[in-house]
């Protein structure tokens, strides 16, 4: 869900390349037993031995540490100059070539199964060593360069898109998710407050990195950052200069519905001592690579208490949500013309406006065009909708959990499924997505932690009357 334009993204990586590429300068052509030779970008077969032996050469950590580490700035270089398909190649090697020693493991397991009490302390221990890949070992390497661990990130970003095509590469994955994950206990985050005063690298960046409502220029962005708007992002030391995960925030009086509202520059400007709530209206990881290591929810904690310590007046919190998922869910179901979607009532008050036999066909139709503008089609759209809208994020799921991965994150939180707002965000996106519906996510801090264990230990959903009562 990137806004990124693939311009966009090739050039910030580009940037993110050449800069790794000039702080590892001066830490290569330093190992005293350096493999001579090249990989050429695209790694074609006669390249792969050379490449191999680099590999091979970063585990065996011949001439000390100096060298390990000129080494590892070797194997580095030849990963960020090859291209799309190279890199590919690369990191099967990687994931094939250093797996776990099979013959190994077997034995430290047979070992321990024969063992008395005596010896298991150290054979658990041989065990451990046993599951310990060496391609882990050669990535862990990387930690201690300057920019390893974004080069790391980076490398994971490669591969996730992969690992749905190619099995073989999930232990590879699995291996990146394990050594950066390590790295993001809570505590080695930092909250910054982004201003209009903040670095143009960073303001570069979150236009760049904004995934939910696309900046569309410097004015744009200028206005959230208004003196009644706010934007957090989590740093870590390891990135000084990488936004991790950022949220923007509107300070209102009661809950917003209409995204639109927020984002338009000729809104008057609140004065914030007359706000009452904060609106997270759109959160952003900024790192493709740390997909699946949860640090969102650290985020909107760690704000609430932020806005709690400095804006006394600020009582309530709560999100103005897309719900990227409902249409993706609704209309497969549509276009085959499954009419059971639909309460009885409805189907007599829709077939006024919609011209087809088939009431969930039309529907579909229905939804493609510019159906909200016309408000006799609107006033019988609505109640459908809305039903319908309910009925997904309460009722469908996979297992205990709602489908919907936007609900899920902050029910996950321990927010309260509040209200869901007609025609919040009625933007192409907004309307592709969820025929321009939003949700607003509650955050009562007096019910966050029941909500949270109802949720995931029950599947429990926390919903307002007002939401149960669209059902």
């Amino acid at each position: 869900m990137s806004s990124l334009s693939h311009g966009n993204l090739v050039n910030f990586r580009r940037k993110t390349v050449l800069g790794v590429l000039r702080t590892w300068r001066g830490l290569s052509g330093t190992a005293r037993m350096a493999i001579t030779g090249e990989v050429r970008p695209s790694l074609p077969k006669e390249d792969m031995d050379h490449l191999r032996k680099q590999m091979q050469e970063c585990l065996n950590s011949k001439g000390g540490e100096i060298t390990a580490r000129a080494q590892t700035v070797e194997l580095g270089k030849t990963y960020l100059n090859l291209t799309e398909a190279g890199r590919a190649k690369f990191l099967q090697l990687l994931a094939d070539d250093f797996d776990i020693d099979r013959a190994k493991l077997n034995k430290a397991v047979d070992a321990l199964k024969a063992s008395d009490k005596k010896d298991a302390a150290k054979l658990e221990n041989d065990l451990r060593e046993a599951l310990i890949t060496p391609r882990s070992t050669i990535l862990r390497q990387f930690n201690s360069l300057p920019d390893g661990f974004k080069f790391l990130v980076d490398m994971r970003a490669d591969l996730v898109p992969l690992v749905g095509k190619n099995i073989s590469l999930k232990g590879l994955e699995y291996d990146l998710k394990n050594i950066l994950g390590a790295w993001f206990d809570v505590g080695l985050l930092d909250l910054v407050e982004i201003t209009w005063n903040s670095p143009a690298a960073i303001l570069e960046k979150l236009i760049s990195y904004e995934a939910v409502h696309k900046v569309r220029s410097w004015d744009d962005l200028k206005n959230r950052m208004d003196t009644d708007r706010r934007v957090y992002a989590f740093f870590h030391n390891k990135m000084p200069h990488e936004p991790l995960i950022f949220v923007h925030v509107a300070l209102t009086k009661g809950l917003a519905g209409n995204v639109q509202t927020i984002l338009d520059e000729s809104t008057p400007v609140l004065d914030i001592n007359d706000a009452d709530t904060a609106i997270f209206y759109s959160i952003s990881n900024a790192q493709k690579g740390l997909a699946g290591i949860s640090f969102g929810n650290f985020l909107i904690k760690r704000v609430v208490d932020k806005i709690t310590r400095e804006l006394k007046q600020i009582t309530h919190f709560s999100t103005l949500s897309p719900i990227p998922n409902f249409r993706m869910w609704l209309d497969p179901q549509l276009a085959k013309g499954d009419e059971k979607l639909f309460q009885p009532k409805e189907i007599k008050e829709l077939k006024g406006v919609i011209k087809s036999d088939n009431v969930a066909k039309g529907f579909g139709a229905l939804l493609e065009t510019d159906w909200y503008k016309e408000h006799k089609i609107e006033e019988k759209v609505k109640p459908v909708l809305m039903r319908l809208a309910a009925h997904y994020l309460i009722n469908e799921k996979k297992k205990l959990t709602t489908l919907d991965p936007v609900a899920h994150f902050h029910l996950t939180n321990g927010a309260t499924l509040k209200r869901l707002n007609w025609l919040g965000d009625t933007s192409t996106k907004g309307l592709k997505q969820a025929a321009g519906l939003m949700v607003n996510y509650y955050y009562d801090l007096n019910d966050i932690d029941n909500n949270h264990e109802d949720y995931v230990t029950e599947g429990k959903i926390a919903a307002s009357r007002t939401v149960k009562g669209l059902l």
